[in-house]
């Protein structure tokens, strides 16, 4: 036994293990794009048929309940998600589709695409990020909803004059404006304090709002500098772009002041914890309300590179409404069945 137990065999071991985890997901690509293949196939299908012999939307009623019965042990064949289908091989007119590496996706991501987005290149977009950050169904909801595309790259910065040209780019686009910070019910009269003590209870959202290649390093980072204390609101590291991230938050309008402090804070940082591997920290300033020209002017001959977005805070209803307003589930739903019975209506 003891053999069993030195370096060359737990070595084995772990080839072995990383070798089956690797045939167990190709396995599991092959099989996801194989279903994609067979849907788009029955969707083309549907589509085709319907045009040459002039049937209606009730002809997919009677070919899910014949598919049921064919196939009894087989989910997926449904009168909606045949409806699906039909709309998939719809939005891709063309077979290549599911051989491109956003086919990897699971059906249910692509369900999302079809109900949520109207184009294809949004569709694409949004699909190829899901595909390289591994966004489950939920994120991508979120990301969709909270108009990612819209607000990435969209903060006021002074990267292009502070860093070399492609990290500024990268850099640029790793910011948004605005920040939406949905899953946070503080009020709109809510204190930096506050704000950043519910954003680190809700870490795992913050980090999804941020962005892929974050990493938390911590809240209220004390600097000792000059025989003083100071506090870092928020401190991360980004793993592509290698260097720290410094998040100050502001809950009422931006000032110009407010990037003499962060500046001051970014030489601290550098001093204290960047390492010669290290790019030059960057700071985020988020505030409840920025005006772009001043911001613009308050950026132009500061020598740290800095970003300037808004934050947004979930908006709170009076207690007498929760009750009355339908819920998320029940307008998407409804919203869905809305979608999928449009040709019914024509």
């Amino acid at each position: 036994m003891s053999e069993l137990s030195n370096t060359a065999y737990q070595t084995w071991l772990g080839e072995l293990k990383a070798q089956i985890l690797t045939a167990q997901q190709r396995a599991a690509l092959a099989v996801n794009q194989e279903l994609l293949k067979l849907y788009w196939q029955i969707g083309n299908d549907i589509l085709q048929r319907q045009q040459q012999q002039g049937w209606g939307t009730k002809v997919i009623e009677q070919l899910a309940q014949d598919l049921r019965q064919a196939f009894p042990e087989l989910k997926g064949f449904s009168a909606r998600n045949l409806k699906y289908m039909r709309a998939f091989a719809e939005a891709w007119s063309e077979p290549e589709f599911v051989q491109q590496p956003v086919a990897q996706l699971p059906w249910s991501h692509h369900l999302v695409l079809l109900t949520k987005l109207k184009g294809n290149v949004e569709r694409l977009t949004y699909a190829e990020l899901s595909r390289q950050h591994g966004w489950s169904r939920n994120v991508l909801v979120h990301q969709i909803e909270s108009r990612l595309l819209e607000r990435q790259g969209n903060a006021a910065t002074n990267f292009a004059q502070t860093l070399p040209a492609p990290q500024s780019e990268l850099a640029q686009q790793t910011l948004k404006d605005p920040y939406i910070f949905d899953f946070l019910s503080l009020g709109a009269e809510a204190r930096e304090r506050d704000i950043e003590q519910a954003l680190t209870q809700h870490i795992s959202q913050f980090l999804i709002e941020l962005g892929a290649g974050f990493a938390f390093v911590g809240k209220q980072v004390h600097l000792e500098i000059g025989g003083q204390d100071f506090y870092l609101d928020l401190l991360f590291y980004h793993l592509k772009l290698r260097c720290y991230l410094v998040i100050e938050l502001k809950a009422g309008d931006f000032k110009p002041e407010h990037t003499g402090q962060l500046s001051f804070y970014l030489s601290a940082v550098d001093d204290h914890f960047k390492t010669e591997h290290d790019a030059p920290s960057i700071g985020l300033l988020l505030c409840k309300n920025r005006n772009k020209i001043i911001a613009e002017y308050a950026l132009r001959d500061n020598s740290k590179p800095i970003g300037i977005a808004e934050y947004q805070l979930a908006q709170a209803l009076p207690p007498d409404l929760e009750d009355k307003l339908p819920s998320i589930e029940r307008i998407e739903q409804e919203l869905q069945n809305d979608w999928l019975n449009k040709d019914d209506q024509a």
